[in-house]
């Protein structure tokens, strides 16, 4: 796999990649700006399954709630204008892969990974692992010796949670397909997000007027 990074330290990075699970011949060098990324981080969502145990009536200061976004504040800022020139950059047959690592413990790390690529107006958004950690092993006893790093559109654990999207009139609703792109695809992680929807969520915000300040109620003549 043939790799350009475009962001890389010991816990991040951005890199185009060419991947022949996607596929070639997309709409690359692709011009987005910072704000059309940063919407699109903001609208992918995560639903957890529900947990076996009482509801409370709130989530600790720790917890998440089971939907929620998938990336904080602080990673959209970073990863947003990476995402952008990465995908300026990027030829038609690359896909831009992004890679986030948090020490959990001294010897457990929480990877989120995946990667992005855009076919006309359908930008795919793969989420191959969300907080997974690392040394997971589906036997028993046997240690997980795969370098996170090298593959990361490859799940390392299974992903239990849904991925979903916000606005939802921009989510393109998963295509049936033939017994093959089934076959191949079922198992993968992904979103499939209208940018001209995106775009067209962006302008109705910003025209919706700010609430004004309430007025200081007028005195009466003494």
């Amino acid at each position: 796999m043939l790799t350009q990074t475009i962001y890389e330290s010991p816990s991040r990075f951005v890199r185009l990649e060419v991947d022949h699970t996607v596929g070639g011949g997309h709409s690359h060098p692709a011009d987005l700006t910072t704000v059309e990324m940063a919407a699109v981080l903001r609208g992918i969502i995560i639903n957890e399954p529900v947990k076996l145990i009482p509801s409370l009536p709130f989530f600790p200061k720790d917890e998440e709630p089971p939907r929620h976004p998938a990336f904080t504040s602080a990673e959209v800022i970073f990863f947003a204008p990476l995402l952008v020139q990465a995908l300026k950059t990027a030829t038609p047959d690359q896909v831009v892969t992004f890679y986030q690592s948090v020490h959990q413990t001294a010897i457990i790390r929480r990877i989120t990974s995946g990667g992005l690529f855009l076919d006309g107006d359908e930008l795919h958004i793969i989420v191959s692992n969300y907080r997974s950690p690392t040394h997971y092993s589906s036997d028993l006893g046997m240690a997980d010796t795969h370098d996170d790093r090298l593959m990361p559109l490859r799940s390392i654990t299974p992903l239990r949670a849904k991925l979903d999207f916000e606005p939802a009139a921009a989510l393109v609703p998963p295509q049936s397909g033939s017994f093959f792109s089934r076959l191949f695809r079922s198992d993968r992680p992904e979103l499939v997000v209208r940018l001209s929807q995106v775009r067209a969520h962006l302008l109705e915000k910003n025209r919706e007027p700010a609430t004004p300040n309430p007025l200081p109620s007028a005195q009466p003549p003494s």
